[in-house]
């Protein structure tokens, strides 16, 4: 069964608490998914506001909301919110399964914290080449 990029393609907005006047979770959680894999597109709308489209088949609005949650973004949990979340990450999941996407098999969280790690200046890169790493 072939499915149509409609279908697969979603845009979605995520929604972050307003707790600090300075803060900007939508300009930093951007950032974050930029280049993760099945993140097509991640637009700031407004400090508290952010516009993701995504490929349902490699990742999920709920795999997306979790790495974000996981590195200390702060999401709106009103009732409305949560309510639209929750009708959101059951058709995407119902979706996904009848596609033949397991749950748990998308590597979106792994590839958001891989990715943060990278950009992090640590003193925890080894400078040596592959083949002296190996070689005990």
């Amino acid at each position: 069964m072939e499915t149509s990029d409609t279908d697969r393609i979603k845009q979605r907005q995520i929604h972050f608490r307003d707790l600090h006047p300075e803060r900007n979770d939508a300009q930093t959680a951007a950032a974050l998914l930029r280049g993760v894999d099945g993140v097509l597109g991640a637009e700031v709308a407004s400090p508290i506001l952010l516009e993701v489209s995504y490929d349902l088949m490699h990742t999920c609005l709920e795999e997306i909301e979790a790495a974000l949650h996981e590195l200390g973004l702060h999401l709106d949990n009103s009732l409305m919110f949560r309510i639209k979340r929750a009708l959101h990450y059951y058709t995407e999941d119902t979706f996904r399964e009848n596609r033949g996407c397991k749950r748990g098999e998308s590597n979106c969280t792994k590839r958001v914290f891989a990715k943060r790690y990278e950009a992090l200046e640590h003193g925890c890169r080894d400078q040596r080449p592959e083949h002296w790493r190996r070689y005990l």
